[in-house]
């Protein structure tokens, strides 16, 4: 199984969209826009819950909730470097 980088930090940006601060120094910028469409994430397009974000325990993903999150793996993949 592959490591990925553990994730530091996470702020959200506007409009959902999040930058996320890894432990190597590597930032990355992922749009949670096209997960909109899925269930799960449906309630990331209420504004204060997508602003709600925070990094989960030990840095293995991104959190807003019991039953919303991203893996760092997920956004290690296919964010964007900035």
């Amino acid at each position: 199984m592959e490591e990925w980088p553990r994730i530091d930090s996470v702020e959200p940006l506007d409009p959902y969209v999040i930058k996320v601060t890894f432990r190597n120094g590597v930032i990355k910028i992922y749009d949670c826009s096209p997960l909109l469409d899925e269930e799960v994430f449906e309630p990331l397009k209420n504004k204060g819950f997508f602003l709600n974000v925070h990094v989960d325990n030990g840095g293995y993903g991104v959190i807003w909730n019991d039953r919303v999150d991203l893996s760092e793996s997920e956004i290690w993949m296919n964010g964007s470097v900035v």
